[in-house]
């Protein structure tokens, strides 16, 4: 007998596993130790204009798909419509069979909007498109609407160390009063602290920091009493967790003199 696409048992292919998920995991709420939600969003509540704006506007992982599919930038990251992004996507989706977007994607059109039997294609991309537009601009498909349908509990947003955090202070406020029942805490993510291959961009986030640290960066041990000052009061806003996106991992023998030599070159716009 022939599986339904995303049915019930999903992914779950054992006696074992569907008793385990539907006895024990199934109603369970969510911490989200790492996410890339944007805080000011669930703070103001952000109600989402198109299917595209909630869906594909920060959204890496289709972007690339979009990209190794041949889809051009403008249709991505670009000044195309709304509609011309979701199309876009809608003409990728069928040749991502066998990569977890895929699944993603029709999981996600199943819930919260409702959507089985039908699957996202050009075809089906405009019906698709104006139903979950409709079901938008209701109040529960607002951010914060969104986030208490699926049992959210705790997210970690991911935060440079030079964001002042408003929100997240703003969210605990409203944490202690009962408003808002979903704790939101910062994660430090001081990926720019290392970013010295750009010296421009790493010198405009050197000032940034000064700023945030209140304390003027000129060497080395300056450098990393900000970063301990800015860990500080990350700590005091709530945050427990750290995440950095390494790239390219290097292993080599060195100094404190010979990272503080770097580091003053960096910090001179020097390579």
């Amino acid at each position: 007998m022939a599986k339904t696409f995303l049915d019930e048992n999903f992914l779950l292919s054992t006696e074992a596993s569907r008793r385990l998920y539907h006895e024990y995991a199934e109603g369970l709420p969510i911490f989200d130790y790492h996410c890339h939600l944007p805080v000011a969003e669930v703070t103001a509540n952000r109600q989402f204009e198109t299917l595209s704006r909630i869906w594909l506007a920060g959204d890496h992982y289709k972007w690339r798909a979009m990209r190794a599919f041949g889809v051009e930038e403008r249709l991505i990251t670009g000044d195309a419509s709304d509609w011309d992004k979701f199309a876009a996507w809608a003409g990728t989706v069928p040749f991502t069979v066998r990569n977890p977007l895929y699944h993603w994607t029709h999981m996600e059109l199943k819930d919260p909007f409702g959507i089985t039997g039908t699957l996202l294609g050009p075809d089906t991309a405009r019906e698709i498109y104006e139903h979950c537009n409709t079901l938008l601009q209701k109040e529960e498909f607002r951010a914060r609407g969104l986030m208490a349908h699926f049992k959210v509990k705790v997210v970690c947003t991911t935060d440079d160390p030079t964001d002042d955090l408003k929100h997240h202070q703003k969210l605990a406020e409203e944490l202690s009063t009962g408003t808002f029942g979903i704790k939101v805490l910062p994660a430090f993510r001081p990926d720019k602290a290392m970013a010295v291959e750009s010296a421009k961009d790493f010198i405009a986030w050197i000032i940034k920091l000064e700023k945030a640290a209140d304390l003027l960066i000129g060497d080395y041990p300056s450098f990393l009493e900000a970063l301990r000052k800015r860990h500080e009061y990350f700590h005091q806003v709530g945050c427990r967790l750290s995440d950095h996106g390494i790239e390219q991992p290097y292993a080599a023998d060195y100094t404190e003199k010979q990272i503080a030599a770097i580091f003053k070159r960096a910090r001179a716009g020097g390579s």
